[in-house]
């Protein structure tokens, strides 16, 4: 019987069955885990494997076979929610980096809203890993990464304007979860 899917073990396993044929996002993936386990320290002890396992898990919805609207966080949410997985890991590979943002563009908000998303230090690590990790897994900071992105997405793209807009979202979060990071006790 395979892990649960709010476990780093289980939610590795279900991406690893998924991404690897998708090269740079299958390296992009264990990079943000990696950065989801460093950024660990500033959510509560219990909420640390749900990050980790969300960080595994939030692009599961570029898989091909997963594809329904196009839009990976809701398609990736939609199947974590088949398979049965835990309402809270849902909702956070739902809301992962700003996708409200990204849903408003695509006219897809509605399908995004029935999963609420909750603003906590969980998400903000969660965006901080992803928006501190390049395509390929490389380590960049903040503005590397969404100047990146940016280049990435031709100007007009869906993408291209939601990370726009969510510059400033994504900003504070990776700034709370360095803050949080930085006043732990050792």
């Amino acid at each position: 019987m395979p892990s649960a899917l709010d476990t780093p073990q289980g939610a590795a396993e279900l991406a690893e069955s998924l991404l690897p044929p998708l090269g740079n996002r299958w390296l992009h993936t264990q990079a943000v885990a990696a950065r989801a386990r460093e950024a660990s320290a500033a959510v509560s002890e219990g909420d640390r494997d749900l990050l980790v396992a969300a960080a595994w898990l939030h692009d599961i919805g570029y898989a091909p076979e997963l594809r329904d609207t196009g839009f990976h966080p809701l398609d990736g949410a939609r199947h974590l929610e088949s398979l049965g997985a835990p309402a809270r890991l849902v909702r956070l590979v739902a809301h992962h980096s700003g996708a409200v943002y990204e849903a408003e563009q695509r006219g897809l908000s509605a399908e995004l809203a029935v999963y609420e998303r909750e603003d906590s230090p969980v998400l903000d690590a969660l965006i901080f890993a992803d928006m501190t990790t390049g395509p390929a897994g490389q380590s960049f900071d903040f503005d590397t990464r969404i100047d990146e992105i940016l280049v990435r997405y031709e100007p007009g793209s869906e993408v291209h304007n939601a990370i726009s807009k969510a510059r400033p979202y994504l900003q504070g979060a990776v700034e709370r979860t360095r803050d949080r990071m930085a006043h732990q006790p050792m």
